[in-house]
């Protein structure tokens, strides 16, 4: 009658836990590259004079329509108490 493990064959297989345990141990690993790299440049969407523009429209708005506080009466008493215009729901 014939043994079917046999001393000399392996039990196990190689890889694994083990493996990867001593791969990460071993210390060369590669410092990890990321997985997208951008190879558009940068530019400004925006440059700085229409910025100003839209900050200075913005401000016109606000000074000559203001903006509504629906449903916040106490904004509306606290921006009262500082000085602002209140008509109504609009400030």
């Amino acid at each position: 009658m014939t043994e079917t493990n046999s001393p000399d064959r392996k039990s196990r297989r190689g890889g694994g836990r083990d493996a990867r345990r001593s791969a990460r141990s071993s210390g060369n690993q590669q410092a990890a590259t990321p997985f997208i790299t951008r190879k558009i440049a940068p530019f400004d969407i925006l440059s700085d004079e229409g910025a100003e523009i839209i900050e200075n429209n913005a401000e016109t708005i606000l000074e000559e329509i203001g903006i509504d506080f629906r449903d916040d009466p106490e904004a509306l008493t606290i921006l009262r108490d500082v000085g602002c215009d209140v008509q109504g729901e609009r400030v």
